[in-house]
């Protein structure tokens, strides 16, 4: 893979090339992909949809958009510091091309503000929610109607793939969703692969999936422009990420390993002494002691350490990417930035901590176990409405679901997937308070 390629500011539905020189730097085309995500209604929805704690009303907890924007300013530094090496190693993209360090920091932060726009209501749970519907509840059904491709887009639903498919998806008069630089769509995509063969190897990029059956096409245009490396054969679609994922990646792991944990200790999930004791071990080198002693509220010290924290591990960060450079050009890199991080073992004491106080709490499973229920009543109404209506079998109830479905959701679908997995985008992007509120209209 060569940077000038992978840094493509090509828009789905382009005829000609948008060559970064000719851009105008107060208003690039990066910068605009931000701006298209941040204005979507598939991003505001984020103000209500769970981080860690499921429809907690606690102010300080952080929401999924907050997350997002976290990531987002993580990503951007990471990708600036990033940026400023690529360009010193390879001048000719400064010279020849006009890229900047900041194009570097830009692609990232719009990347990473879009991490969790396709993540469903209730967290992760969401997604097993949707999954289980097709696997074990009523969606079984369906199975002998689809391809083994299209059945694992629905047991096995990914947020991630759902994101891509919300960010590029057309709808009349909505050609190409956002229509977000190529550059952007890249670093979006950690799982550049189909649904099957599922986890076929131990690369990173093969963990999960990173778009349905309905966006293979679009995105293999996608991978073409930007020279990703094909590492799949046959009738299979995977290949090698775009090198600036991994700076997304990281800055979500940076976060959520971080940030949660502080979320914890604010709710009284984490004791302080605990707190103190896993933190300092990331910023003991860096700590200003005088500093820290003057610091009065729990609050406040443990900001402190977090932001020291994040600090540290944005710097491992970009050393460990820039060690690896070479081997993620040629597709041979096959961790995430984290796993060779030298704060490893500390940020996993962090992560078994978070998953036994935090994640595994009484609130979070009572939430969790709520939703479950909501997404399966929601999907079973939907999507019995929506086939009826269109094999022309609708009942009175069916037509008055199909009111309440919002109308730019009124679109035909042909194929049996593509409504199943209609309804599914439906479902996923309502908030987790219209989740609940919608489910109580529609068992009254």
């Amino acid at each position: 893979m060569t940077w000038e390629q992978l840094l493509s500011l090509k828009r789905q539905g382009d005829t000609g090339k948008r060559l970064r020189i000719e851009q105008d730097d107060t208003r690039l085309g990066f910068e605009v992909d931000y701006d298209r995500i941040i204005f979507s209604s598939a991003f505001r929805s984020l103000q209500d949809k769970t981080q860690v704690i499921p429809l907690s009303k606690t102010d300080f907890v952080h929401t999924r958009l907050t997350h997002s924007l976290e990531v987002s300013v993580v990503g951007r530094s990471i990708g600036r510091l990033v940026g400023k090496k690529i360009i010193e190693k390879y001048p000719y993209l400064k010279e020849v091309h006009g890229y900047h360090m900041n194009d570097f920091g830009a692609i990232v932060a719009a990347a990473a503000l879009a991490h969790d726009i396709g993540n469903p209501p209730f967290g992760h749970s969401g997604e097993k929610a949707i999954g289980e519907y097709f696997s074990i509840g009523k969606g079984q059904q369906y199975k002998d109607q689809l391809t083994p491709k299209q059945w694992q887009d629905l047991v096995d639903f990914e947020g991630n793939a759902n994101g891509f498919s919300i960010l590029t998806g057309s709808r009349p008069g909505i050609e190409g969703g956002l229509r977000l630089s190529y550059a952007t769509l890249g670093a979006f995509t950690k799982y550049p692969k189909e649904s099957l063969p599922k986890k076929p190897t131990k690369n990173i990029a093969d963990k999960k999936y990173g778009f349905f059956q309905s966006d293979v096409a679009f995105f293999k245009e996608v991978a073409q422009e930007l020279g990703m490396i094909l590492n799949k054969t046959g009738d299979d679609v995977g290949y090698e990420r775009h090198p600036l994922a991994f700076l997304v990646e990281a800055a979500d792991d940076i976060c959520y390993t971080i940030i949660d944990f502080e979320d914890g200790i604010n709710l009284g999930l984490v004791s302080e002494d605990y707190a103190l004791e896993y933190l300092i071990k990331l910023v003991k080198d860096t700590i200003d002691a005088a500093k820290y002693q003057s610091l009065t509220t729990k609050e406040d010290r443990i900001s402190y350490l977090r932001a020291l924290a994040i600090g540290n591990l944005i710097n491992d960060a970009v050393r460990v990417f820039i060690e690896n450079e070479e081997a993620i050009l040629q597709g041979k890199f096959h961790f995430a930035l984290t796993d060779k991080s030298k704060y490893k073992a500390q940020m996993d004491d962090i992560i078994k901590l978070s998953v036994k106080n935090i994640y595994q709490s009484r609130e979070v499973i009572e939430k969790e176990l709520s939703g479950y229920q909501i997404i399966n009543n929601l999907l079973d109404k939907f999507i019995t409405a929506y086939n009826n209506t269109h094999r022309g079998t609708a009942t009175n109830y069916d037509k008055l679901l199909m009111k309440i479905l919002p109308e730019k959701h009124h679109l035909e679908k042909e194929s049996l997937y593509e409504r199943l997995l209609h309804i599914c985008h439906f479902i996923s992007m309502l908030t987790d308070g219209k989740a609940v509120q919608l489910n109580k209209i529609v068992t009254a």
